[in-house]
C-alpha cells in the first residue's frame, strides 16, 4: 500500500504471540544480557478476531476535547473498526474476543517522534564504538533502542541519520514482525563535503574510507546523491543546510549548502515522491532551505521573522528538538569527552534554541514533535514534552504535535495520528491526563501498535 506521498506505511503484518522476536531469541542464544531491556520486554498478546477496549477517558482526535466512557473495537488486521460511546459488552462481538480494561486510564493515539537516531547514543565511548562495532553490532543495538522507544509510547518515528542499509533493514524487519519496535520512516542523508553530515574527527585515511557516497558538491552532483539515496531505500531525504553542534570541526553553525544545491535536492526528491527534512541552525541556512521548498526544518535554532513568514507560507513544519539542546548543554558543563569546538557550539545553541522556539510557536507555525534522541537517551523521548510545556506550549498543542501533526508531516494522516475508524490501532494509555499534567507522558503504562499489545502495566 502506498500513500499519496509514496511513503510506504509500515503496519504490523504478523499476528502471533507464540513466536519470539528475532532480537529476543538472539539475546537468549548468544548469552547477551541487557538488564534494562530484559526488565521491559513483554511478549505481544495473541490477537483474537476482535479486541475490545473500554477507555475511561479517550482523546480520539488530539486538538479536540476528550470523551469519557468509550469503547474501541479493533479488528484482526490491527485497525480500528468501531469507536462507540458507553461500554459495549465484549461478548456481543462473539467468543473470540480480547478484552482490555482501561476504564481508569487516559487513552490516546500512539506518540510520534519526528527526529530520532536509533543507531547510537551520544557519550564518551563514541569514538571507540565507531572503530570497534561492526555493522551487525550497530543493527542489533538499534533494535534494542527501537524497543525502548516503543515501550515509552512512541509507536512511529522518523529516523533522520543512520547507516542506510542497517536502518532500512530494521524498518523492514519491524514492518514484517520480526523485531519489536516503532513504525520507522527512514531517511537517506545528503550533505556537502566537509559540512555537517560528512564524517569528521578522524585521521585522513579513515575520513576517506567512511565518506558516504551521498556526499556531494554542486547542484548536479547533489541531484545524483539524492537519486542514489532514494534508490537504496530512503523514505525521506535528510539534508544539512547549516553546520551542526556535534560536528567535530570548527566550522560553525552557519549555512553550508549553497542555494543551488538545496534547490536541486528538493526538486529531485519531490520529483521522486520524497519529502525533505533540513537540519538547520543559523538564520540564513533556515531561510535558504525554506526558499528551496523543504518540508520541515529540524532544530530551527535561530529562526527569525523571515523564517516564520516562509514556514507559514510554505506550510512547512518546525521540529524543535529542545531535548537535544538541553542535553548538549548539560554534557558540555559536566563531561570532558566533547572537544572545545563542540562545547562552545553546545553552550551557545542549546540555550538559544528555546527562546527562538517560543517566538515560532507564538507566531502560529506548524510544529511536529521531535527529540533528536540518540543525542539524548532512547526511551526518554517524552522529556521533550516537558521542555515544550516549560517553553510555553499548551499541553493540547504538544499532544497534537506528537500525533496529528506528525502524521501529516509524513503523509500518513489517513492511517495515523487519530483513533478513528479505519486507522491503525496505535494506542497508548496513562494513569493521569497529560492534558492536565504533561508529565503523565513520562510514564506510559499501556502501548499497543497495529493492534498488538506490547506493554500493559
Amino acid at each position: 500500500m502506498t500513500n499519496k506521498n509514496n511513503i510506504k506505511p509500515t503496519a504490523n503484518t504478523v499476528k502471533t504471540a507464540k513466536s519470539v522476536s528475532f532480537i529476543q531469541a538472539l539475546f537468549r542464544t548468544t548469552g547477551l544480557a541487557i538488564a534494562t531491556a530484559s526488565s521491559l520486554v513483554t511478549t505481544p498478546l495473541l490477537a483474537a478476531s476482535f479486541t475490545v477496549i473500554h477507555a475511561g477517558e479517550l482523546l480520539s482526535i488530539p486538538g479536540k476535547k476528550p470523551l469519557t466512557e468509550q469503547t474501541l473495537v479493533i479488528d484482526e488486521g490491527g485497525n480500528i473498526s468501531q469507536v462507540k460511546s458507553g461500554y459495549l459488552d465484549p461478548k456481543s462481538f462473539g467468543t473470540d474476543v480480547d478484552y482490555i480494561d482501561l476504564k481508569n486510564r487516559f487513552v490516546m493515539p500512539g506518540l510520534m517522534d519526528m527526529h530520532v537516531h536509533l543507531q547510537g547514543e551520544l557519550g564518551p565511548k563514541n569514538d571507540t564504538e565507531n572503530l570497534r562495532m561492526s555493522d551487525a553490532d550497530v543493527a542489533i543495538r538499534s533494535a534494542y533502542f527501537a524497543k525502548l522507544t516503543l515501550l515509552a509510547g512512541f509507536t512511529t518515528v522518523r529516523d533522520l541519520g543512520a547507516k542506510p542499509e542497517q536502518i532500512y533493514a530494521l524498518r523492514d524487519g519491524i514492518a514484517k514482525g520480526w523485531v519489536d519496535g516503532p513504525r520507522i520512516i527512514a531517511s537517506g542523508g545528503v550533505s556537502v563535503t566537509g559540512g555537517h553530515g560528512d564524517v569528521d574527527g578522524m585521521s585522513p585515511d579513515l575520513l576517506d574510507k567512511f565518506t558516504s557516497k551521498t556526499i556531494c558538491d554542486g547542484p548536479y552532483d547533489c541531484r545524483r546523491a539524492t537519486r542514489r539515496a532514494i534508490k537504496f531505500g530512503a523514505d525521506v531525504i535528510k539534508i544539512t543546510s547549516t553546520g551542526g553542534v556535534l560536528s567535530d570541526t570548527n566550522t560553525g553553525t552557519g549555512q553550508q549548502m549553497a542555494d543551488d544545491e538545496l534547490k536541486e535536492i528538493v526538486d529531485t526528491a519531490h520529483g521522486l515522491g520524497r519529502k525533505v527534512a533540513s537540519h538547520a541552525h543559523a538564520t540564513e541556512g533556515i531561510n535558504a532551505a525554506l526558499r528551496a521548498g523543504v518540508d520541515s526544518i529540524e532544530h530551527g535554532s535561530y529562526a527569525d521573522k523571515e523564517s516564520i513568514k516562509l514556514l507559514k507560507k510554505n506550510g512547512a513544519y518546525l521540529v524543535p528538538t529542545l531535548l537535544a539542546g538541553y542535553t548538549v548543554v548539560q554534557m558540555a558543563k559536566t563531561s570532558d569527552f566533547m572537544s572545545d569546538a563542540i562545547k562552545a557550539k553546545a553552550r551557545r545553541v542549546g540555550v538559544d534554541m528555546t527562546d527562538n522556539f517560543k517566538a515560532v510557536y507564538k507566531a502560529g507555525v506548524k510544529i511536529a514533535y521531535g527529540t533528536d534522541s540518540g543525542v539524548s537517551q532512547h526511551g526518554t523521548n517524552a522529556r521533550e514534552a516537558v521542555l515544550m510545556h516549560q517553553a510555553g506550549m499548551s499541553n493540547a498543542d504538544i499532544l497534537k504535535s506528537a500525533t496529528v501533526n506528525g502524521a501529516d508531516l509524513i503523509g500518513m494522516s489517513d492511517k495515523l495520528g487519530t483513533l478513528e475508524v479505519g486507522n491503525y490501532a496505535d494506542i497508548i494509555a496513562t494513569d493521569t491526563s497529560p492534558l492536565k499534567e504533561i508529565e503523565a507522558l513520562l510514564d506510559v503504562g499501556f502501548v499497543m501498535k497495529g493492534g498488538k499489545v506490547y506493554k500493559n502495566q
